[in-house]
């Protein structure tokens, strides 16, 4: 499919940015929508024109930090009501 579109150097810098990405996603990088998400954002990239190494592996990164933002707990400290500090 995309193969058609993209030479193999770019192919090839596709499939490295894509491992890089999965490597800060550590154990999430087996599971295929997060793998299918960063994959999306890397093919974006080099459909807007940018098909070097750098921008596409910026752009695999910048997905999977998304992903792990997404995926974390809300750290916010928990509201205490005005009633509960009077007392």
């Amino acid at each position: 499919m995309f193969a058609e579109k993209f030479d193999s150097r770019t192919l090839a810098n596709m499939e490295v940015a894509l491992e890089r990405a999965s490597k800060l996603l550590k154990q999430r990088s087996e599971q295929h929508e997060f793998r299918s998400y960063v994959a999306s954002k890397i093919l974006e990239h080099a459909e807007h024109g940018d098909k070097t190494l750098e921008g596409l592996t910026e752009a695999g990164s910048t997905a999977a930090r998304e992903l792990r933002l997404r995926s974390k707990p809300d750290c916010q400290p928990r509201k205490t009501s005005a009633r509960s500090q009077d007392k």
